[in-house]
């Protein structure tokens, strides 16, 4: 049985962590995101229960991991639910 799996580019639109699917398909195209430690070049990269996800939002590096894949974009309240906050916003102090 072959593991479930999400496009990149439409896990970050329904987890609402990209305003359209274009954006999200030009920050994978661009390399700007990594799945599993791997740069991304292409917005068809599969995203499993379990992957880590990297990318930059509002200058600032977020590290998620994936607890669930999503079958719509829902609310903000669930698309909170689809994924884990590793690298917590407090944890680096910026500039001061």
């Amino acid at each position: 049985m072959a593991e479930a799996s999400l496009r990149i580019d439409k896990f970050l639109w329904f987890a609402r962590l990209a305003k359209t699917r274009d954006a999200a398909q030009a920050a994978a195209e661009a390399g700007q995101i990594r799945l599993d430690g791997r740069r991304v070049d292409r917005a068809h990269a599969p995203v499993r229960v379990g992957s880590v996800i990297a990318l930059v939002r509002g200058g600032a590096v977020r590290v998620l991991r994936v607890e669930a894949l999503p079958t719509r974009r829902g609310p903000p309240a669930e698309a909170a639910a689809l994924y884990t906050d590793l690298a917590g916003i407090d944890a680096a102090p910026g500039p001061q």
